[in-house]
């Protein structure tokens, strides 16, 4: 009984307050106010006030880290490379998105423990990828911008994350398993991904931009690979059967209890903006125009002229917009500074003596009576 009384008092109000901020919408632009405070206006390629796209490439080093054989070993450092190409697209000054491929190769080395690793020794393994994925690109400089900064804006830290696909191919050499030998029969480990849906990685990492000119961004990226594969090192299959402790394969696959092999990049690259525009989205801050605006109306000249030709008639309209410069002094007038006709019969209310009723000019804009 109390919940339906509840209902009964609201639903006035709810109806009220659904009237109160009603809109009207038309085929244009169908969800939009109509309170007029909004510039409102299609968005398309002329709206534009910013470029938006960019081509970027870079390079640099590619390092397997944690996995079952490493690139740092032995406090020693096996360099690879890394070399990526992209289309970026800014969606908002904060958001865009990265069409990307990458390719790279690295080495890695590891030894197994006890007797099977003092029979093989040091093992090799090299690792080629070639990656394609889309990458998300959050401008955490205009994010977190604070509202008292007005200092230039030419550095921008970014933040990213993403997946794709990757094919890869790996070999593995060591000296007892997996080397060359016809006495006995052996061969390395070579094995290989092919592009597929079961070779999804995802990556993600920072990078911070350098804005050079409006054409172009340089950028140093570090970027962290996790392959959900513990095939990507070169250690071999990942089978159940190679988990086995009890089977004769060698273990490199165990060395490392994860069962998935993550990569570690350093880049330096370079962006290409494209389009005809003074800036790009990536490097508008709304704040500082916000600002610019402000102090534009804070320095303007606060002297209003009003009246900046006279009024010659002393009607009290200014000649600027006054349609009837000569009105006859004492007359009543409107906005424009039109002499006021109350019955329209052609006689101004200053010389009309009868100013509801029409007359003739002759008779003082009075009726004329006829016998």
């Amino acid at each position: 009984m109390k919940l339906g009384l509840l209902l009964l008092a609201t639903l006035p109000i709810a109806t009220y307050a659904q009237d109160s901020i009603a809109v009207t919408s038309n085929d244009k632009y169908p969800n939009t106010f109509s309170s007029g405070s909004a510039n409102v206006q299609p968005f398309n390629n002329k709206a534009k006030r910013f470029n938006d796209w960019s081509v970027s490439v870079g390079g640099g080093a590619a390092f397997m880290v944690h996995s079952d054989l490493k690139s740092i070993y032995d406090k020693k450092i096996n360099w690879g490379y890394n070399a990526y190409a992209s289309l970026d697209k800014q969606i908002t000054h904060v958001f865009g998105l990265s069409l990307i491929y990458q390719r790279g190769e690295t080495t890695q080395k590891a030894q197994l423990e006890g007797a099977a690793g003092i029979a093989a020794g040091v093992a090799t393994a090299n690792t080629k990828y070639n990656q394609v994925g889309l990458i998300g690109d959050i401008n955490l400089s205009n994010l977190l911008r604070r509202v008292d900064n007005h200092s230039p804006y030419r550095w921008a830290l970014h933040g990213y994350a993403g997946a794709g696909f990757m094919n890869y191919k790996t070999s593995l050499y060591d000296n007892n398993e997996f080397r060359w030998s016809n006495d006995p029969k052996r061969i390395p480990l070579f094995m290989e991904q092919k592009l597929a849906i079961n070779s999804l990685y995802y990556q993600f990492g920072a990078g911070i931009k350098y804005n050079v000119s409006k054409l172009i961004d340089i950028e140093a990226r570090t970027m962290y690979i996790m392959s959900g594969d513990d095939e990507f090192d070169g250690g071999g299959y990942a089978g159940p059967g190679d988990y086995d402790p009890s089977s004769k394969v060698s273990k490199y696959n165990m060395i490392n209890k994860g069962r998935s092999d993550n990569a570690w990049t350093v880049n330096l690259g370079v962006s290409f903006k494209l389009g005809k525009h003074e800036s790009h989205l990536a490097w508008h801050d709304p704040l500082q125009e916000a600002y610019y605006r402000a102090n534009v109306l804070e320095n303007q000249s606060t002297e209003l002229v009003v009246c900046e030709k006279g009024d010659l008639d002393n009607d009290g309209v200014c000649d600027d917009w006054d349609r009837q410069l000569d009105t006859p002094a004492g007359a009543r007038v409107d906005g424009a500074g039109i002499a006021l006709d109350m019955d329209l019969d052609g006689v101004i209310d200053l010389y009309d003596k009868c100013v509801t009723v029409p007359g003739p000019v002759e008779n003082q804009g009075c009726p004329t009576t006829t016998k």
